[in-house]
């Protein structure tokens, strides 16, 4: 029974590897964040260890330790997203005529919006040079070129 005990424990190290292993492969397939990656060099750094302490009770708490650790500091190092926003005074174009109060369309960025002049008492024409300077919702403020020149 000690002899099965002992070749059960010796194969932890293999263990470790494949689980690392896994994990980095994982990486490849699934991205994550380098979240898995994390999870499999600790693995890799756990199979070194299990050659020397055959517990594998510790070798679970230094696993986990260890991947707290290595994602705390991963998370340090990978920059933030920041969701897209839309950035102010830009130029679009109107599609049709935008009247006092009223919304019209404008292309901005490629794209169809609902639009509405930030002065409610400027009619801008169809087919004109807008800025875009606020955005509520789906619907761009607007406001003629020819007025931030004037």
């Amino acid at each position: 029974m000690p002899l099965l005990f002992y070749r059960v424990t010796m194969n932890y190290p293999l263990l470790w590897a494949i689980l690392g292993a896994v994990f980095c492969l994982m990486e490849l397939f699934l991205p994550t964040g380098f979240v898995e990656s994390t999870l499999g060099i600790s693995a890799f750094v756990v199979a070194f260890f299990a050659l020397a302490v055959p517990i594998f009770s510790l070798q679970i708490v230094l696993w986990v330790a260890l991947s707290l650790v290595f994602i705390f500091l991963l998370r340090r190092f990978v920059p933030k997203r920041t969701p897209y926003s839309l950035q102010e005074s830009t130029e679009a174009r109107t599609l049709t005529a935008i009247a006092p109060g009223k919304t019209g369309r404008v292309i901005y960025e490629g794209n169809s919006w609902q639009a509405r002049c930030d002065d409610e008492t400027i009619t801008i024409g169809a087919d004109q040079p807008v800025v875009v300077v606020s955005r509520k919702g789906n619907t761009l403020y607007v406001i003629p070129e020819s007025a931030l020149r004037a």
